[in-house]
């Protein structure tokens, strides 16, 4: 499986994003259980199949350009919006980059690293390992690079995450993840109640950082990227915690409808939390920096 990474992460995009695409149909024709998903989450937002079916092929895509984006040569993209990230560092008080699971979410934090990072610090973003020790190895090369910096998915990383924001630097995550059990709480999401992060809204509020949404959007023919950031609809953030998580879980609705045939409907979104041990994001209110 090395080799086989390896040799796809100097394969043309354009080539990839073909390979990818035949693979996301193969996995949606061949398992009942994510054909039912990707249905029943898109048909929940309003969508019908036919509106959404892109999405099938494109969920291949983002599987089979991992290893080019880890490994292999730089590749094309350009910035649309980046004057609200300008001024977003311009205040001073660190920017919360939030991506929902949409096109290609690995690149926009590498684009933002290699368009800020060198006048306003790294971006910090949470991963957590993989199981395979080879992977797990890639992964930790591929997400510390100039200008991008890695931390573990526990307290540990949560602080680092704080003590970035409160030195005006930027730090990135999926606040579409489902969290483990006592991580999060319940709030809608295209009308259905679902298990949501709260570790975004109270790195705002301990922080007072600027949130800033991001998509990444592939473009055909593998042609690369276009990296969209946009200021917090009806910003700034709410202060009571109930309502700022409505208003995350709303800005990543619109993010979703700009681009619905690139979004991982898929994915679990409202299934149950896991339960883990450790409270990996359970800060303590006053800060934990």
């Amino acid at each position: 499986m090395p080799s086989l990474f390896r040799l796809f992460s100097v394969l043309p995009l354009w080539l990839l994003h073909g390979l990818g695409a035949a693979m996301g149909w193969v996995a949606f024709l061949a398992s009942p259980i994510y054909r039912r998903r990707f249905r029943a989450n898109a048909s929940q937002a309003g969508y019908r199949f036919g509106d959404v079916s892109a999405a099938v092929g494109d969920a291949g895509r983002m599987v089979a350009e991992l290893p080019r984006l880890w490994l292999g040569a730089p590749l094309p993209f350009r910035i649309e919006g980046g004057a609200c990230v300008e001024a977003a560092y311009a205040q001073g008080r660190g920017i919360l980059y939030l991506t929902p699971h949409l096109g290609c979410f690995e690149f926009s934090a590498q684009a933002a690293a290699l368009r800020w990072s060198a006048d306003h610090g790294p971006i910090t973003v949470l991963y957590r390992p993989a199981r395979q020790p080879w992977l797990a190895k890639v992964m930790e090369t591929a997400r510390n690079r100039p200008g991008m910096q890695a931390v573990p998915t526990n307290l540990s990383g949560v602080r680092q995450m704080i003590k970035a924001l409160r030195r005006g630097e930027a730090v990135g995550l999926l606040p579409d993840q489902v969290p483990p059990q006592g991580q999060g709480q319940w709030s809608p999401f295209f009308g259905k109640d679902a298990y949501t992060m709260t570790l975004a809204v109270r790195l705002a509020h301990q922080t007072g950082a600027v949130v800033v949404l991001a998509r990444c959007e592939r473009l055909s023919w593998g042609r690369g990227y276009v990296v969209h950031f946009e200021p917090l609809p009806a910003a700034p953030l709410a202060q009571d915690a109930d309502a700022a998580l409505l208003q995350i879980n709303q800005a990543m609705e619109h993010l979703i409808r700009q681009s619905p045939g690139q979004y991982l409907w898929g994915y679990g979104r409202y299934k149950q939390p896991r339960v883990e041990a450790a409270a990996a994001a359970a800060t303590p209110a006053g800060g934990a920096a």
